[in-house]
């Protein structure tokens, strides 16, 4: 018999693929997974050869453990994919493909579970008549659970969990009963695009849109410039039915930059495409529950799964009948994951588009420069819309409350909010119109400190002050989660008069109750939405009209559809103005452009009040205008003069040591040996710098900047220098992030 050998990548930081022999009695295939010793241990890699030899010595090599024929292999397309992403981001492909792939995947004794035959259960005549009459009045759960095997031809045990959650053993009662009976595999309903609800009419921009993505061909990257409430997610919705009711089996994927918004997407996808057959619209992203991650994983690599809505993390799920893909929000920064592999799910969209030849849709209000420039250059087709979808519905007036004026006016402040806000919050109180207060600082105040001596709260562990939570009674680390009781007095001088400085939306949620009586004021922030399921239900109230006056930071800022909300009221916006990082205000940009739009959005008027102390800064001066394209022009003059992305391309180095000195020596060293490297002499290496944060959990940062005008030179370095960093010593993690967003 011939003996064959597998090359296999594991999730290590190594680049490398590890040869192993194979005797196992099925037959490998490149992209299957297997069970292989490594070390003193087993773990799960992914087969990305197989070979009659190999060069590793006949003592050294091991044999497989164990082979999961029951997956389908994954596909030469997505390794292809994780191939360049582990290249591109300069890590191992086993650091791509295994943390790609559902926590249940790489645990090889869930195998057997996990990919055995899903139940499919259907209801037979006698059930039909005689089930509803004998459940209980208020069974609502089994109720629905009822109505979803009349309503299908058949449903899935892990459909019907997620309606009742002891589903299986009330089929298995059902079953004895002679109610329902068990259906073949391959009776699941039939699949249809055809929309069961009336579908709104399109504005001339809209369908213009539609038709240019719906009629593309190949590789086609669209920049969807909208304006915030145009209806992006209207196009999105027509020009996916268009292209995926051409091949009866093609499957798209829709990126959103956060979880709180999958709900809304999943809404607006379940309530189009609603003869959909049950599990062909599913979610992908971090807070799912593993096993329905899984599940969920399962059912794209399947191909049952015709739509897929998930956060980053989803760019990289198996979907092997891809035909389009969509990423709404593009420009933002959290489609760049900054743990582990640092990919950007944007560029990893623009790749797999181009890899499979299928378009990709970007859609923003506000996109990034990046995306824009290219645009410019021709490289991506712009699809515009300049008004708002809903009839009568126009952008909001964006007024700038000059702060500095207001106090030489002699009108004071309460408490941050000054009496032009908080003039017009009452007005829309009286009106029974909802307002919406932007603070993008969570917790009570930022400081606590002692104005005898000069005390400040900071955390132990990190170089960071510790911010007040009041109602938790708390003093609270945001970068290391320590947590300590608020203190009497202050512990250097013993002064009683601690007081807080700043404030943050909990703050602001207490100030908002005490200058506007009767007002039903709501906070959402990472804070009230720590449970699952909460921010859902906090958003559910807003819609609902149970809300006068929001606050919130960023995650009340973007892609939320509020139609009572006429007033946009933003507080500190000024701290982005003159920050160190280059791309400070090209955010502070599109987060002012995206919690305005939240005005106005339903026809009725909209207004957004924006204090500050620099009303004639060029930016706010934009913002008033609404004027993206004047504001993106003039900034990327800038940063062609300044030499600064997207006009060159950059790497960062960065170190963490149990010593600032010791990150700093790492750093330098590494410095001397890129010199001598190839592409280095067109490569800029900068001097080695602290973190702003310098000391989080009690480990020291620093970083070291690389720019080169010509990518390939600065990768053809990055390639050539990884080798080498892992010979230095002295630190206890360094990473390499390409294209760092944080500078």
């Amino acid at each position: 018999m011939t003996e064959l050998f597998v090359r296999v990548a594991v999730d290590q930081p190594m680049p490398a693929l590890f040869d192993y022999r194979y005797a196992l009695s099925a037959p490998p295939a490149v992209g299957q997974l297997v069970l292989v010793p490594f070390g003193r241990r087993e773990v799960v890699g992914l087969i990305c050869e197989v070979t009659l030899s190999t060069d590793v010595p006949a003592d050294k090599i091991r044999a497989v453990a164990a082979l999961c024929d029951a997956l389908t292999p994954l596909s030469a397309d997505w390794i292809t994919l994780a191939a360049f992403a582990a290249e591109y981001y300069q890590r191992g492909l086993g650091e791509v493909a295994l943390p790609a792939l559902p926590q249940a995947l790489r645990d090889a004794s869930r195998w057997n579970r996990l990919l055995a035959v899903e139940p499919r259960y259907r209801l037979l005549a006698t059930g039909r008549e005689s089930l509803p009459e004998s459940l209980p009045a208020r069974a609502s759960a089994l109720r629905r659970l009822a109505d979803a095997l009349a309503s299908e031809r058949s449903l899935g045990l892990s459909d019907a969990r997620a309606l009742h959650p002891k589903a299986a053993a009330t089929f298995d009662e059902w079953l004895t009963r002679g109610w329902i009976e068990l259906a073949p595999p391959d009776d699941a309903a039939p699949e249809s695009l055809e929309c069961a609800v009336t579908l709104p009419v399109l504005t001339d921009e809209q369908r213009d849109a539609v038709d240019s993505i719906a009629h593309s061909r190949g590789f086609a990257p669209f920049l969807l410039h909208g304006v915030t409430g145009s209806g992006k997610t209207e196009v999105y919705l027509h020009a996916l039915a268009a292209l995926l009711a051409v091949k009866p089996d093609a499957q798209a994927l829709v990126l959103v930059p956060e979880i709180n918004l999958t709900p809304q997407f999943e809404a607006a996808f379940r309530a189009r495409f609603s003869a959909l057959a049950a599990g062909s619209i599913v979610t992908m992203h971090s807070g799912l529950a593993e096993g329905e991650r899984a599940r969920n994983w399962l059912a794209a690599h399947t191909g049952s799964a015709r739509i897929v809505l998930g956060t980053r993390l989803a760019i990289l799920s198996s979907m092997p009948n891809l035909a389009a893909i969509v990423v709404d929000e593009e420009h933002d920064p959290a489609y760049k994951q900054q743990e582990g592999l640092r990919y950007s799910a944007r560029d990893l969209a623009i790749y797999r588009a181009k890899q499979l030849g299928i378009p990709v849709v970007l859609g923003s209000a506000t996109p990034s420069l990046e995306s824009w420039w290219q645009a410019e250059q021709g490289r991506y087709t712009r699809l515009t819309l300049t008004r708002r979808a809903v009839a009568d519905a126009v952008l909001p007036e964006v007024r700038l409350i000059d702060l500095e004026q207001e106090r030489q006016r002699g009108r004071a402040s309460v408490d941050g909010l000054s009496g032009p806000l908080i003039a017009a919050l009452k007005s829309r109180l009286e009106r029974g119109e909802q307002s919406l207060v932007f603070l993008n600082r969570r917790g009570y105040a930022p400081i606590l400190s002692c104005d005898a001596c000069g005390w400040v709260a900071g955390c132990p562990r990190c170089s960071a002050y510790a911010v007040l939570h009041k109602p938790e009674r708390a003093l609270r680390c945001h970068h290391c989660g320590w947590e300590s009781r608020i203190p009497k007095s202050c512990p250097d001088c013993g002064n009683i008069d601690i007081a807080p400085m700043g404030r943050g939306t909990q703050r602001v949620e207490e100030t908002l109750a005490s200058v506007v009586p009767g007002a039903r004021v709501l906070r959402i922030d990472a804070d009230s939405t720590r449970r699952k399921g909460s921010a859902q239900a906090l958003f559910s109230d807003v819609h609902a009209g149970e809300v006068d006056i929001l606050v919130g930071t960023q995650m009340i800022a973007k892609g939320h559809d509020f139609r009572r909300v006429t007033l946009v009221g933003v507080l500190n916006a000024d701290t982005a103005l003159f920050s160190h990082d280059f791309r400070a205000s090209e955010r502070l940009f599109a987060q002012l452009i995206q919690v305005s739009g939240r005005a106005g959005r339903a026809g009725l008027p909209g207004e957004v009040m924006i204090q500050t102390r620099y009303p004639r800064h060029a930016l706010y001066q934009a913002l008033s205008r609404q004027d993206y394209v004047g504001f993106a022009n003039s900034t990327l003059s800038e940063r062609r003069d300044a030499r600064l992305p997207p006009f060159v391309y950059q790497a960062m180095l960065r170190a963490e040591g149990r010593t600032l000195e010791a990150a700093l020596k790492f750093l330098g060293e590494a410095a001397e040996t890129f010199a001598s490297l190839p592409g280095a002499d067109r490569v800029t290496v900068y001097d080695a710098v602290p973190l702003t944060i310098v000391k989080v959990f009690n480990v020291h940062r620093a970083q070291l900047l690389l720019e080169s005008g010509s990518r390939a030179a600065l990768q053809t370095a990055l390639r050539a220098w990884q080798p080498v960093l892992r010979t230095l010593r002295g630190v206890l993690r360094w990473n390499v992030e390409v294209d760092p967003l944080d500078v």
